[in-house]
């Protein structure tokens, strides 16, 4: 019998990423997702033509039409399908976003979660659960580092702050966002069922995932909007920091490649950064110039002085501890690659 894998935010750029990946492994995929991204985004966030390519590409894919609030259904489908390695990657993931929406942001991000790893610890409770956290369960807490401005970017001054970001950093007494505080919850619940219940848990601190499969939003999903907006030559509002702030980048199979390793070697209830590390940093301002050049269009873009309340200024991951770990894996897609695929995604999909 083929090994059963369940994503959570199958539809999404990650949960399709990871999709695709366990499947060429021989993996039975289970996707469950109920294209919420839509909801909180409209048209713009609707992520069905994911779900479509992937029942289209993966002949042993099924979808599960399902939202992870659903505590009832979400226990029925982990009793039913068993699964041998869960990848839990559906939230909602802006900032802005819940602050008008609290409740669904915290059912969905905190509750959601803990629907998800009560199923795999009643029903499945030695296979892998890997949970997609985010940096923002650090706050604004990198902002009270000493940084430097330079040229197009800020950046660490302190040279011991030189590999970026790493899992010991403080995540109390800053300010998180509404979206930050949710998804710490269930960073921390993740965590126990690890570290107090036993459960091969893994959480992943993600930078800016981003890859060909984004439907990026102004709300969330940096590249692929700016990318979106260079080619259709619409606005892009810059929110304060000159433009200058920093944000590293990893692209989402390097995203997969990663999960497949920890489910080779699972621990329990083990936090990790993962992003492109300072390799694959860029400020808005760089990623404009390097947009420019790979397409050729200029930037059209407004600034706005007001910047959004407890974004980071800089930041990208330290990965030592995840290479160190799992010496196996690594970065393969630099950053000039992952705009090269995003850029030939969205064309692709303006002409369908």
């Amino acid at each position: 019998m083929p090994k059963r894998l369940l994503v959570t935010g199958s539809s999404g750029l990650i949960g399709s990423e990871v999709c695709e990946y366990f499947a060429a492994l021989g993996f039975e995929i289970h996707g469950l997702d109920n294209n919420q991204r839509a909801v909180f985004f409209g048209p713009q966030g609707d992520n069905r033509w994911n779900q479509e390519r992937l029942a289209k590409t993966i002949p042993n894919f099924t979808h599960h039409e399902l939202d992870i609030r659903n505590r009832a259904g979400v226990l029925d489908l982990v009793r039913t399908l068993k699964p041998n390695l869960i990848v839990h990657a559906a939230a909602q993931p802006s900032h802005e976003r819940a602050t008008t929406i609290p409740f669904d942001d915290f059912e969905t991000n905190a509750v959601g979660t803990l629907n998800m790893l009560e199923a795999a610890r009643q029903f499945c409770p030695e296979s892998p659960f890997v949970h997609m956290s985010t940096n923002k369960v650090y706050g604004d807490g990198p902002n009270h580092l000493q940084l430097v401005e330079l040229d197009k970017r800020w950046d660490f001054a302190d040279h011991e702050q030189r590999y970026g970001i790493s899992e010991a950093f403080p995540i109390d007494q800053v300010t998180h966002s509404l979206f930050g505080a949710s998804k710490l919850s269930a960073d921390i619940l993740a965590q126990e069922y690890g570290r107090y219940l036993g459960l091969p848990t893994c959480i992943l601190r993600g930078g800016c995932l981003t890859g060909p499969y984004h439907s990026g939003v102004e709300l969330h999903g940096f590249l692929s909007y700016l990318v979106q907006c260079n080619l259709e030559q619409r606005e892009y509002r810059i929110n304060g920091y000159k433009g200058k702030q920093v944000r590293d980048n990893i692209h989402s199979e390097d995203v997969a490649r990663f999960i497949h390793c920890f489910y080779e070697r699972p621990q329990a209830g083990v936090v990790y950064n993962l992003g492109g590390g300072r390799e694959n940093s860029c400020s808005i301002l760089e990623a404009f110039a390097l947009v420019e050049r790979l397409t050729g269009l200029p930037m059209k873009y407004s600034y706005s002085d007001t910047h959004r309340v407890g974004d980071h200024i800089v930041y990208y991951s330290d990965l030592r501890k995840i290479c160190r770990d799992y010496p196996k894996w690594s970065i393969t897609k630099n950053l000039e690659t992952i705009f090269k695929e995003i850029i030939e995604s969205i064309g692709v999909r303006s002409k369908a």
